[in-house]
């Protein structure tokens, strides 16, 4: 009898050893493929944030071309070769700005990302050189204030930025 007792437990033990070992090795699993989620996405988030700024940038830079080839009298095809390279820039920046919007949930960054193209917007309709003054600070004080919003959405899980 002492023999099967033995037996029995013994079988008893190494099934719940198994279920242990299973629960373990599972949560571990289920932790690491969370983790590898989490890291993809931040990534992701990372190329898309500085590829926005750039283009922002890029957008920046287009518009106020632009704004002097409509101040300083430049032949009228090249002023319209100005005006398509600023709306490419722009669609380049929207297209950017709406992959921001796809991988954040964040209101405040997608919020920092429309008022920076907004402003950006306004340059080339800057009536004197001291408005394009203001425009241009406006715009690149509202393109760094999406960056600094957006960073935190950029920090490595558990780091606590």
């Amino acid at each position: 009898m002492e023999v099967v007792a033995a037996s029995v437990v013994a079988v008893f033990g190494t099934l719940l050893g198994s279920v242990v070992t299973h629960v373990f090795q599972r949560r571990t699993v289920i932790r690491s493929e969370r983790f590898t989620r989490g890291e993809r996405l931040r990534q992701e988030r990372i190329d898309a944030f500085s590829v926005f700024g750039g283009a922002l940038a890029n957008y920046r830079r287009g518009q106020m071309d632009l704004w002097f080839a409509m101040h300083v009298h430049h032949a009228e095809s090249e002023l319209l070769e100005m005006r398509r390279e600023a709306q490419r820039l722009r669609a380049a920046a929207l297209e950017a700005m709406f992959r921001v919007q796809l991988l954040t949930e964040a209101s405040d960054v997608v919020e920092a990302a429309r008022r920076a193209v907004r402003a950006i917007d306004q340059i080339d309709r800057a009536e004197t050189r001291t408005e394009l003054d203001q425009e241009r600070v406006t715009s690149r004080t509202l393109v760094y204030n999406f960056i600094s919003t957006a960073k935190p959405h950029t920090a490595v899980p558990g780091e606590g930025h």
